[in-house]
C-alpha cells in the first residue's frame, strides 16, 4: 500500500480524490503500526527504560534530601 496508489485509475474517483483515499490508506496502516507497538509495549516492561528510572528516582531522591538540608540549614540560621 505504501508504494503503488491502488485508487489510482479508478472510474468513479478524480486524481485528487485518488490521492487523498491513498495518503488516507497509509495513514491508517501507519496509526495500525503504532497502536500495536504500544499495544507490545504495555504487555511486556522495557527493562532498559525501567533501570533508567531507577537510576532517576534515587538521583532525585538524592536532591530531595539535599533540598531539605538546605532549607533546615536556613531555618535554623534564622
Amino acid at each position: 500500500i505504501f508504494l503503488n496508489n491502488p485508487y489510482t485509475g479508478h472510474p468513479s474517483l478524480t486524481a485528487l480524490e485518488a490521492d487523498v483515499l491513498w495518503e488516507y490508506a497509509k495513514l491508517a496502516a501507519n496509526v495500525k503500526q503504532v497502536a500495536n507497538k504500544a499495544k507490545g509495549l504495555s504487555k511486556e516492561p522495557d527493562e532498559q527504560l525501567l533501570a533508567r528510572l531507577r537510576d532517576l528516582e534515587k538521583k532525585m531522591g538524592l536532591v530531595l534530601t539535599l533540598f531539605k538540608a538546605s532549607i533546615w540549614g536556613v531555618i535554623n540560621e534564622q
